[in-house]
């Protein structure tokens, strides 16, 4: 590792040490931590020690591993794959400022959700329902851009940015017309939220599998994300990789709001901001986006949890209050 990519750590630290996804391995671990001691009832580091090791009292048994810990897996299971489809967008369409959701897939997914929710039908369902509504706005976003030819990043992205606001539009209207008591589940829905995200392991394992199928193809996506023309010349299968990467990316995207509802920004400030730090290498950015991206999305839930506990916030309140002055930040960064 050169000398400018470990300006300000420790020049005391071993080389194993001094690794960035060291650090960030970390600081996921201590982002667990306090998603386990935080909440309306805080449980201390001795405490907390006992639950994890099989002692302790039932009532903290409970709060930490029935309660804490299955949220606090989910919020890094989905954290990570709205990072790393984050990572593939940009990727895909050579801008640093895309994100999964301008292309419209947080859209077709809620409206899925709602008109689930609206008739009345089960998480599972909704859950369903949502999983559904993201694959079909990718087939219809992809459809459009491809038309009678073959598609561009700019076109791709134009279509998304249309498809979005129809979605939004359909979404205030089945707010417009949903019972009242329906409301507040609907909105925090639209929100984000964990409260009811289930099973961590769908969202674990889908972003372990992901990382282990990119992450073999790091070359190949340094080379296609300087341009597909450069990457052809180098022999890389660009419009097949193009599509894989697509299809990949909103796949993550759609398993992501099947867990936790739409959760904007995690996907656009992770990789951006990582790719500050470290490069432009996807072999250090795609497993660095799954570990930022968790623990971002953990800490963020855990605010949520405690802010104005024993009262929860939908967590993607959280990560927008975060993610927008981080977006005009970087936005007014890109202009200089």
């Amino acid at each position: 590792m050169s000398g400018a990519r470990l300006r300000g750590l420790s020049p005391g630290l071993s080389p194993r040490w001094r690794h960035p996804l060291v650090w960030l391995a970390l600081a996921a671990l201590l982002s667990q931590g306090l998603a386990l001691a935080l909440g309306s009832v805080a449980i201390g580091p001795g405490e907390l020690v006992q639950v994890l090791t099989g002692g302790g009292e039932a009532l903290h048994r409970t709060l930490v591993l029935e309660l804490r810990l299955p949220r606090a897996l989910a919020a890094f299971g989905t954290g990570a794959l709205l990072a790393m489809a984050g990572a593939l967008m940009q990727i895909l369409l050579r801008n640093p400022l895309a994100d999964p959701y301008v292309l419209g897939l947080s859209g077709g997914a809620s409206v899925a959700a709602l008109a689930a929710m609206l008739a009345g039908l089960g998480a599972a369902l909704v859950g369903g329902a949502a999983f559904a509504g993201a694959l079909a706005s990718t087939l219809i976003v992809f459809g459009l851009a491809h038309g009678g030819g073959s598609w561009t990043p700019t076109r791709l992205l134009l279509t998304g940015v249309v498809m979005a606001s129809g979605w939004g539009a359909l979404i205030s209207f089945l707010l417009a017309v949903s019972p009242v008591e329906r409301l507040p589940g609907m909105l925090y829905w639209l929100m984000g939220d964990l409260a009811y995200a289930g099973s961590p392991w769908p969202v674990l394992v889908m972003a372990a599998a992901v990382l282990a199928v990119v992450l073999p193809l790091g070359r190949t996506l340094n080379v296609l994300a300087r341009g597909g023309l450069q990457a052809a010349a180098l022999g890389v299968a660009v419009r097949p990789l193009e599509w894989a990467l697509y299809l990949l990316a909103s796949l993550v995207t759609a398993v992501a709001v099947t867990t936790a509802g739409s959760v904007g920004f995690v996907g656009l400030m992770v990789p951006h901001m990582l790719r500050l730090r470290l490069g432009n290498d996807q072999r250090r950015i795609l497993p660095a986006s799954l570990l930022a991206g968790g623990t971002l999305l953990t800490l963020a839930d855990t605010l949520a949890r405690t802010l104005i506990a024993p009262q929860q916030l939908p967590v993607g309140v959280i990560t927008a209050l975060i993610g927008v002055p981080t977006f005009l930040f970087l936005l007014q960064r890109s202009r200089r």
